[in-house]
């Protein structure tokens, strides 16, 4: 990887860290380069495994957090270009991680950067560079307690810096289908039960499942995403499986609609994972005022996506940063570097406009 030595330009910055592979799991490169950078700037990084945070400004009082994640997806087969070696062409950087999300990153560091540069005094900001983000693993989750009492918090990710203050979760369930095995042959004179026959009876249903609906993110939805069962070409399958994938909308009850499904289905339903869940902060909140006016935006917006805003807990927030949001894990994801610099400018004075409304 590039060194990042102390004035390299914010370009330069993102063209070091999309070309420094850091795939989920594997960010330690990446984390020892950046936490050695922070270091240099004068900053003072506490790390707890590869993710890294450091704070600026009053030693005390309220805090609002800058979060984003270091990791990425792995690059699929479709690439042109080469995924680990980034080039600016044309005011446009091409790479793995480019749009998500060391954009955000990025942006993130050089507008502490710039805060530092001013004195900043007027509150207190925590930085944190969180890993494993795209598979759920050791990344905020496991370090938000360590992080002290927080006011607010932006969460990095590439939205067009459109302020999103509500997101859907992620509910994952695991259908089971009981059936009676048996020779094919044999099959009606035995009674046997077909499990496969019993799932896909089910998977009818659930396309046809209704569910509840939400003002701004609509209705929800539950996709099949996996199907197994059957253990010989000439057996009467008694068992197969199926795994639902819900977006759930703010304010569901992840319990509550598990049972609402299984009320409809023959197969039984467990939770398989129901740790991503959603968000919404009231667009009256002063985070969500301060990032609208830093975006120069009119009212905030929603998002299908999950992100690490699932892990804070109560503390409100708003996921907002430079990029598009389709172009992520999509072959030759890109940023622009105008991109890049609205990303810094807005981090910046949204952290500005914020403390001047609490300040009120």
């Amino acid at each position: 990887m590039m060194s990042l030595y102390p004035g390299i330009s914010s370009a330069e910055f993102l063209k070091a860290i999309v070309g420094t592979p850091s795939l989920s799991g594997q960010e330690k490169s990446l984390a020892d380069a950046l936490e050695a950078f922070l270091s240099i700037q004068g900053f003072s990084p506490q790390r707890a495994g590869n993710n890294i945070w450091f704070t600026l400004g009053s030693v005390s009082g309220p805090t609002l957090l800058l979060n984003s994640h270091i990791d990425t997806v792995p690059p699929n087969a479709n690439w042109v270009s080469d995924p680990f070696k980034p080039e600016w062409r044309e005011s446009r950087l091409t790479g793995l991680g480019a749009n998500d999300a060391k954009g955000a990153v990025t942006a993130i560091i050089f507008a502490a950067l710039r805060l530092k540069q001013d004195h900043f005094q007027s509150g207190r900001v925590l930085v944190a560079l969180s890993c494993e983000e795209e598979t759920g693993g050791q990344g905020l989750g496991t370090i938000i307690s360590q992080l002290g009492p927080l006011e607010a918090a932006v969460v990095g990710e590439p939205t067009g810096l459109r302020v999103v203050s509500s997101q859907r979760g992620l509910l994952i369930l695991k259908c089971t289908a009981r059936g009676m095995s048996g020779h094919v042959a044999n099959a009606q004179m035995l009674g046997t039960e077909n499990a496969i026959a019993k799932a896909s009876r089910d998977i009818v249903k659930i396309e046809q499942l209704v569910l509840p609906s939400h003002p701004t993110l609509g209705m929800m939805k539950a996709h099949v995403t996996q199907i197994q069962g059957g253990l010989k070409r000439n057996q009467i399958p008694d068992h197969c499986e199926f795994y639902l994938d819900i977006r759930t909308n703010p304010e569901s009850d992840h319990v509550a609609l598990t049972h609402l499904i299984q009320s409809h289905l023959e197969s039984e339903v467990t939770i398989h994972s129901d740790r991503y869940l959603p968000k919404w902060t009231n667009p009256q909140h002063p985070i969500v005022m301060a990032a609208l006016k830093a975006a120069k935006k009119e009212a905030p917006t929603s998002s299908a996506t999950t992100s690490d805003w699932a892990f804070l807990k109560d503390i409100p927030a708003v996921k907002v940063g430079p990029g598009d949001t389709f172009r992520s894990h999509r072959p030759d994801e890109y940023l622009l570097l105008s991109e890049l610099e609205e990303g810094i400018c807005f981090y910046r004075d949204t952290v500005l406009h914020f403390f001047e409304k609490a300040s009120v």
